[in-house]
């Protein structure tokens, strides 16, 4: 029940985001009337959108947040957003991932989310520049034996590119794009700040930004993990159009207009979490 109640609740949020947009505000009175619930349900919903910075919150109502934004979060700030929703893009991502296969991760806790679920695919080599990715790899390289610490069987080969950190304790700059520039990749997985059909995948960091150019163009197919928040979001730079990316993976609180949206551009859409479908879509 829980999850059911966790589940509508981020589909009410992504329906409010997406009448905020479209419409450029819109005021209490009217959601619930539009969603039939109560005020203090609809004020909680845009309460947690506020938190997100997806909206900003005035009297009576909502606007949307300035477009091109260049405020970058925390990891730690980040990791307390859309956790459910997160979980569910890692697990159905986690399956397009093969055994001895190299990969990439690119920084970002979806990423991190994903990279928990990964560990246990024998024989993965992991190019990442994510701090927190390869330390998730890094802990699960050894087992416990009568004689001390082992090499774990199967374990992953992690090549960390090196770099200048930023917030979300992502390495970036000339080190990392060298080092990705001369590898090659079978599939990147990448998360966003945002993600838009005009603005393709953006983030505020320019650094950032330029260091995930080289990612996508190492790999031989781009799978980009991005919860329904992310979608009609536009950071301060692009870093690859729509017609770059082969799979997008989302959650369910995706509204159908955007899905249907999603769908004329992109070869394909995984729905994470959606009924009816052995859990994906």
């Amino acid at each position: 029940m829980g999850d059911q109640q966790n589940l509508l609740a981020e589909q009410r949020r992504a329906l409010i985001l997406d009448e905020v947009r479209r419409r450029g505000g819109v005021r209490v009175n009217e959601l619930t009337r539009r969603l039939n619930v109560s005020d203090m349900t609809v004020r909680r919903d845009l309460d947690a959108l506020a938190r997100q910075g997806v909206v900003e919150k005035v009297h009576g109502g909502a606007v949307p947040v300035a477009e091109a934004t260049t405020h970058e979060p925390g990891f730690e700030a980040k990791s307390a957003l859309e956790l459910s929703a997160k979980e569910d893009i890692a697990r159905a991502a986690a399956r397009m991932a093969a055994r001895g296969a190299a990969i990439a991760l690119a920084g970002g806790t979806t990423a991190f989310a994903l990279a928990q679920r990964l560990v246990d695919i024998p024989d993965l080599t992991v190019v990442t520049n994510s701090v927190r990715v390869a330390e998730v790899f890094h802990t699960s390289q050894r087992t416990m034996s009568a004689s001390g610490p082992q090499a774990r069987p199967g374990a992953a080969t992690v090549v960390l590119t090196g770099g200048v950190r930023t917030p979300s304790d992502t390495l970036v700059g000339p080190v990392a794009d060298a080092a990705i520039r001369s590898l090659h990749f079978d599939v990147l997985f990448i998360g966003v700040h945002g993600i838009s059909v005009e603005a393709g995948l953006s983030t505020p960091n320019l650094a950032e930004a330029e260091t995930n150019r080289h990612f996508v163009r190492s790999a031989r197919r781009v799978v980009v993990l991005a919860d329904h928040t992310k979608w009609g979001t536009v950071g301060l730079s692009s870093f690859a159009g729509l017609d770059e990316v082969d799979v997008l993976v989302t959650d369910a609180g995706l509204p159908p207009r955007a899905r249907a949206e999603i769908a004329e551009h992109l070869p394909e859409l995984v729905v994470a979490g959606a009924r009816g479908n052995g859990g994906d879509a």
